[in-house]
């Protein structure tokens, strides 16, 4: 590659007016020009925005953050949306897991606005407060993340961050006292905490600066009391150093294991150690695997595993150690079910798949024999699964867009499922419809998505109507409780999940069509689902709008870029937009799998093609735009957003507002304080109100 740099002054700060209200601010431009495989030439005119320290950095961010005030200031004071999200937002429940022999949960106390964790021995017991993230620090926001308890249940690690990182650390505290030990762990990312004995598995990576390239994972064994210097390696890769590891201890202790993933191949292997032999040291149980595999525990010395491999719905087998290449299946693939999760028990297997958007429990022995079945409701999930493998009894929530978590106590013998508490809510959910649709593609490939709204509505194309989608890692997104939904709705709107390829809702199959070179197919869905929203009368291009976060923000803004003329409003949230310039920061490297890779030709030809920032045209009037990014976002870092806002705003083709929120102390899961929360929430609820009315 190579790169020449032309510098063009334009005004700095140059103010332009959008219709009668938005105003904004040029921002100067400094073209750099790269060269990949002698042939693609990329001017790029504010890569300078990527030195987020920079004065001038920060003086164009001030300015876009006065002109985001101002304009979500009116759009909210329009439509009261602060106020009625605010309201919906004030539910009461709370969400216990079972860990060892307490109950858990975070809940806000004394007006503070992030959440503390609080116990009992008992689940009708009296909460006793645990951690208050204000002790750890009063300077920064402080978001307690994990904890996990030792298996005599005298200690609990907790992980923590400041101010919306992905970079962790780690205390310890006695139980029940609440006793601070000396432990205090830094370094760590995007890992689990696996208790063995007196002490736990970790893993950090190194840091090489704010947004620096995130590689070299390691896994440690840290044992309490100790030194975090002095704590052993357990592993690492490096010949490759951007080899990412899971890892777990089985419930008995016996097993410890190790998921080793090759990024830039998919390739996995699987190592584990067994306490119970004469050599308890790390050996491989599975090499080069294609498709995914989840160690989930041990039964009777085996493991019990779910897994993609042969399947494209997944499946639950049991792994001898001793012949580890010859499987049992014990819930062998359902050609109309998902499987989601699977939760080994001592003598049964509690499941949950998902079948035509319906969660499904089931219950079966090791033998693989359905004890239980239930269906449940369309556009719901369960989730918060929680409980010794020695219990009968498990807890879990139930949960959809319009109804908080309410938890169940569910006995795995009786079957019988018992409310905890009461979950209180203060607006009429028995009066919003759930419907399943379901539209082809460009492809004529089948898709499908869920509608939300309130009972009456009529199909008259007036309808406002939010489209949202994720589609990526084949992940399947779940329906969650959003009070602004609540609020569209309640306002006449349509709210609309699409169900797009990449996502994880029809299996493998289903991802991989939306993976690195096929990640036009997620697009292309989410465009149809548009168009079909239109074409059946649903809403209009005037009435309709789209969100995501993350991918879905990517989703999004590549959907308004190649059509806009089906959106009215586009709000991409921590998303990213520079596509060729990705994998240089942070986690970008990780994710080639799922996007490709600018080290290769077509997989270059592919990320250019539908990267939303290289794809601005200059005669183009794009959909209005909300531009949310987070200033500690070390997973997608902000300038993707900064640079994506500049070149669409310093054009003279466009005409409707596009502004730029930048959350403080906030990483790339947003806020994470309530008031901001709402607030965000507001905000994106708000403008999107507020600019469907007009």
């Amino acid at each position: 590659m190579n790169r020449v740099v032309v510098i063009t002054i334009l005004i700095l700060f140059h103010s332009i007016l959008f219709g009668q209200e938005n105003q904004n601010h040029f921002a100067k431009e400094v073209i750099e020009v790269d060269t990949f495989f002698s042939k693609f030439i990329i001017r790029d005119k504010y890569r300078w925005l990527e030195n987020v320290n920079s004065d001038e950095t920060k003086a164009w961010v001030a300015n876009q953050d006065k002109l985001s005030r101002r304009v979500l200031s009116s759009a909210l004071t329009k439509t009261n949306a602060f106020n009625i999200i605010d309201k919906y937002a004030y539910t009461e429940y709370h969400r216990p897991r079972k860990l060892g022999d307490y109950y858990f949960t975070s809940a806000f106390y004394n007006n503070q606005n992030n959440p503390a964790l609080f116990y009992q021995f008992q689940l009708n017991g009296r909460w006793e407060i645990l951690i208050d993230p204000s002790d750890i620090s009063t300077k920064d926001e402080i978001d307690l993340n994990d904890y996990a308890i030792s298996k005599n249940s005298k200690l609990l690690a907790y992980q923590f961050s400041r101010n919306g990182s992905d970079w962790n650390e780690v205390k310890v505290v006695s139980m029940p006292q609440g006793f601070d030990q000396k432990d205090h762990l830094k370094g760590l990312k995007f890992s689990n905490l696996a208790w063995l004995g007196n002490g736990f598995f970790y893993s950090t990576y190194s840091q090489d600066g704010q947004f620096g390239v995130t590689q070299g994972q390691r896994v440690f064994f840290h044992n309490i009391g100790a030194e975090q210097s002095a704590d052993p390696i357990i592993f690492e890769r490096k010949k490759n150093p951007t080899a990412s590891f899971d890892f777990m201890t089985t419930s008995d202790e016996r097993f410890f294991v190790l998921k080793e993933e090759n990024d830039q191949t998919g390739i996995m292997n699987i190592f584990y150690i067994d306490y119970k032999s004469d050599q308890p040291y790390l050996r491989p149980l599975i090499t080069n695997l294609k498709e995914d595999i989840e160690i989930l525990d041990s039964h009777e010395g085996k493991f019990i595993a779910t897994t993609s491999l042969k399947s494209n719905n997944g499946s639950i087998v049991e792994i001898d150690p001793e012949n580890p290449y010859k499987w049992r299946a014990i819930a062998a693939e359902f050609s109309a079910a998902l499987l989601l999760e699977a939760f080994p028990f001592n003598d049964r297997i509690v499941a949950i798949y998902q079948a035509d958007q319906h969660p499904i429990i089931t219950v079966m022995d090791y033998s693989g024999t359905i004890l239980f079945n239930k269906e449940l409701p369309v556009a719901t999930s369960l989730g918060g699964f929680s409980g010794r493998s020695s219990d009968d009894e498990l807890l879990y929530y139930y949960t959809s867009y319009t109804i908080p978590p309410i938890v169940y106590k569910f006995n795995i013998r009786t079957f019988k499922s018992v409310l905890t508490d009461q979950t209180g809510v203060n607006f009429d959910f028995t009066n919003i419809e759930y419907q399943k649709v379901d539209y082809l593609s460009k492809d004529s490939v089948p898709a499908s998505m869920v509608l939300v709204y309130e009972k009456g509505m009529v199909k008259n194309g007036a309808n406002p109507a939010i489209l949202k989608a994720y589609g990526g890692y084949g992940i399947v997104s779940p329906p969650s409780f959003d009070p602004g939904i609540v609020y569209f709705i309640k306002n006449g709107g349509i709210f609309a999940f699409a169900n797009i390829r990449g996502g994880g809702e029809k299996g493998i199959k289903w991802a991989k069509a939306g993976r690195g070179n096929n990640k036009q197919n997620t697009f292309d869905d989410f465009i149809a689902a548009a168009e079909y929203l239109i074409e059946n009368k649903y809403t209009s291009k005037d009435k309709l709008a789209a969100t995501g976060a993350s991918h879905g923000g990517l989703v999004v803004a590549a959907a308004a870029i190649q059509r806009p003329d089906l959106f009215k409003v586009v709000v991409p949230v921590v998303a990213p937009l520079d596509m060729i310039r990705k994998e240089k920061f942070t986690v970008g490297k990780m994710n080639n799998e799922e996007y490709g890779s600018i080290e290769d030709s077509v997989s270059f030809q592919k990320l250019l093609d539908y990267s939303p920032y290289h794809n601005i045209r200059e005669d183009v009037n794009y959909p209005a735009m909300l531009i949310i990014t987070s200033e500690n976002d070390d997973r997608v870092p902000p300038f993707h957003s900064y640079k994506f806002a500049a070149r669409l705003q310093n054009r003279d083709a466009q005409k409707n507002p596009v502004i730029l929120k930048v959350q403080k102390k906030s990483g790339h899961h947003g806020a994470s304080l309530l008031i901001p929360s709402i607030k965000e929430d507001a905000d994106i609820y708000g403008f999107i109100m507020n600019e469907l009315l007009k």
